[in-house]
């Protein structure tokens, strides 16, 4: 994908008009700000984008000390709006000191974290930014009484009430559609239906399609179990389930393939063979593609009307305040938040000229119809 050529992202054309993205800062103690400092201390991403950090300027300016990222300069907003061009903009989501424990998971630090991401999707959907980058956040200490899901996607599907979406790891030409998301692994064969399948891979074709810009995107779907149940020796769910659930995604014009054992297919490079791939459970799909791609990759939501990317990596809390964060990650899910844009538009405006042409074609049809009855009906009077 083009997110990944460095060279060529830094052109400041009026057909590539910089994005507004907003950025949610994550939790405070984890590699949130360091990674965001280290990104856009290149000033050429300003030509990708405008930045609009729903954060706190004291948070930001306390690690900017800590890596010594003293000539970063940014501006502070009220309102989205007000984002200048060329400029990292910080909107205060609170005015007041918070107490910052770098490497720690702290109540604090969910607090925040939730109340940015919540701001950044207010924003999204009110139409004040284009895209969405989400820090890492702590799955555990930002659960309350209003944030109540396992992960991001979870939250994100519900709050913008997606029929469905999908977690897909992408880095260079590879996705890797996760199926079941964060679920505990002893409850996966519980919920993998043919009707789960199906819709997963409705929602993945759709967006390899608008999103990625492939045209006829080739999907292979990993089996449940190992060998793929060895023909019902090891278990009938592939062969029960899986594969009749592949043969009607295809029937119904979606290209899957499958079952593969998913440690063969990773072993041989089959996952170069198809432009994209269905894991069943998280670390199906997470292992070997942190293998892959531990510092590039990206975790793209599919499915949501809004884009919305982050860096594939943690709150890496061990690393936190140290320097060591690499910004890699972060830096391609704003490439790939500007990339998805572009597509969609592209991708929108076509299928959109289609449809009217198709149209008008049909308008014709019917009117040379309509013209051909008048003339029989007319010749049968006479």
């Amino acid at each position: 994908m083009a997110y990944y050529n460095n060279n060529n992202r830094y052109n400041n054309s009026k057909e590539n008009m910089p994005v507004k993205i907003g950025i949610s800062q994550g939790d405070i103690n984890g590699i949130g700000y360091e990674v965001m400092l280290k990104c856009f201390s290149d000033a050429r991403m300003m030509d990708l984008c405008t930045p609009v950090l729903y954060g706190s300027s004291k948070v930001l300016s306390y690690h900017k000390k800590l890596i010594g990222a003293n000539d970063f300069s940014f501006v502070n907003i009220r309102y989205a709006s007000q984002a200048e061009a060329g400029k990292f903009n910080i909107l205060n989501i609170i005015q007041e000191e918070v107490k910052i424990d770098v490497g720690q998971p702290t109540e604090v630090g969910g607090k925040l974290a939730a109340l940015s991401l919540e701001r950044a999707c207010d924003e999204i959907i009110g139409g004040h930014i284009d895209a969405l980058v989400t820090n890492p956040i702590n799955k555990k200490n930002i659960q309350s009484d209003t944030f109540n899901f396992p992960g991001h996607t979870e939250y994100l599907t519900r709050k913008f009430s997606a029929e469905d979406s999908l977690m897909i790891m992408t880095c260079r030409n590879i996705h890797i559609g996760i199926m079941t998301n964060h679920l505990a692994l002893k409850d996966v064969p519980k919920v993998v239906t043919k009707d789960l399948i199906l819709r997963k891979l409705k929602v993945m074709d759709y967006s390899l399609r608008r999103d990625f810009g492939i045209r006829l995107p080739k999907i292979a779907v990993l089996a449940l179990n190992p060998h793929a149940g060895d023909r019902g020796l090891i278990g009938t769910e592939d062969d029960e389930i899986v594969a009749p659930a592949i043969k009607e995604a295809f029937d119904r014009g979606i290209l899957a393939f499958g079952p593969y054992p998913s440690d063969g297919f990773f072993g041989n490079g089959s996952m170069n063979d198809y432009d994209g791939v269905m894991a069943l459970y998280h670390d199906q799909g997470l292992i070997p593609f942190k293998l892959m791609s531990f510092t590039e990759g990206v975790n793209f939501t599919a499915g949501l009307p809004y884009v919305r990317t982050s860096p594939a990596h943690g709150t890496a809390y061990e690393i936190a305040g140290k320097n060591k964060a690499s910004a890699q990650s972060f830096r391609n899910a704003v490439y790939l938040a500007a990339d998805i844009i572009k597509n969609r538009r592209e991708y929108d405006e076509l299928t959109s000229n289609t449809l009217k042409k198709a149209r008008r074609e049909s308008n014709v049809d019917e009117d040379i119809t309509s013209e051909l009855q008048r003339e029989e009906n007319h010749e049968s009077i006479l």
